[in-house]
């Protein structure tokens, strides 16, 4: 059923494929149970390797008697997820977007899950303000899509994680007036936007005082886009899309005011804490699959999350 409903998907979803072009050799590897999680070229993995727990019966999990763990992303928000059209790096087929590949942190987290387990990795393309209903549907197993681990989503949804820990940051050109701020309050004034949907443009941007706040982006290469192309004056994401973004393109920099006074304020450190940590979504109530996950995440480290975002970082395609 999950398979049709994928099916069903494609031809909606090829319509709105913005596919970024993948750079390197295509290279044929195996993505199904029992894979070894292929490394970045031109890297050296620093991550531990998987823990081996095949000899544990997932087969009574939710939505997993098939063996395969259906993921969702949107395949556009790098350097969580990109598409690609090769399969280089590691990248895994999008079930619904022919032709089309997956790639990036969450494909690298998904795909270390799969290969502790011994599932196959099905990757699904999805809007954003899709993936919620579709894990609370069953059409897919799971969201592994950048998504904060906040109250509200957290009432839709069960979430296994944190599988990162993000920084709110802005990100300016180097040749705009605000390149040199050092808290929010220098923001005063400015032109910005975020992705929709999210925190930051929903609780952050509105913090700054008389900011000609513009509305949202449905993408991230959107937002940045919009930076670029001087339609805002600086915009707000975390720091991996941040990152992402500064890599690929020198003339932005990042502007990161966290542990200051200048920082976004949060009622509470624990309301600051659901909005940095980034969980992975899965149906109310299927504890099963949770505890599966975080079995897998708790034999990482923060250090280790680090790691294998710079891998991601570093092989992610141009913006």
């Amino acid at each position: 059923m999950k398979r049709l409903l994928s099916l069903l998907m494609a031809l909606a979803m090829t319509a709105s494929l913005a596919a970024c072009g993948g750079s390197g050799d295509t290279d044929d590897t195996e993505t199904g149970a029992g894979a070894e999680t292929q490394e970045p070229a031109g890297s050296e993995s620093v991550v531990p390797p998987v823990e081996d727990l095949t000899d544990v019966d997932t087969s009574t999990i939710p939505g997993l008697e098939d063996g395969v763990f259906t993921v969702g992303m949107e395949c556009a928000y790098a350097p969580y997820n990109w598409t690609q059209m090769d399969d280089s790096n590691g990248a895994v087929p999008i079930s619904n977007v022919p032709g089309a590949y997956a790639n990036g942190y969450d494909v690298m987290i998904a795909q270390r899950i799969c290969d502790a387990y011994g599932w196959d990795l099905e990757i699904v393309s999805s809007a954003w303000d899709s993936l919620t209903p579709a894990v609370q549907s069953g059409t897919m197993d799971a969201n592994i899509a950048g998504q904060s681990m906040t109250a509200d989503r957290m009432a839709e949804v069960d979430m296994a994680g944190p599988y990162y820990y993000a920084t709110i940051v802005c990100v300016t050109t180097k040749d705009s007036k605000y390149a040199d701020a050092t808290s929010i309050a220098d923001l005063a004034g400015g032109t910005c936007t975020a992705q929709s949907g999210t925190i930051w443009y929903e609780s952050c941007l509105p913090q700054i005082e008389n900011a000609n706040l513009l509305a949202p982006a449905e993408t991230a290469p959107a937002m940045i886009m919009q930076l670029q192309t001087g339609t805002v004056d600086f915009i707000c994401t975390d720091m991996p899309t941040a990152m992402g973004a500064v890599a690929k393109d020198d003339n932005l920099v990042i502007l990161n005011f966290s542990g200051t006074d200048g920082d976004f304020q949060f009622a509470t450190e624990e309301e600051r804490a659901e909005n940095v940590n980034i969980g992975i979504s899965v149906q109310k109530g299927n504890t099963a699959l949770k505890d599966a996950i975080n079995t897998v995440l708790s034999a990482m480290t923060e250090d280790d999350f680090n790691a294998l975002m710079d891998q991601a970082i570093a092989i992610q395609p141009e913006v």
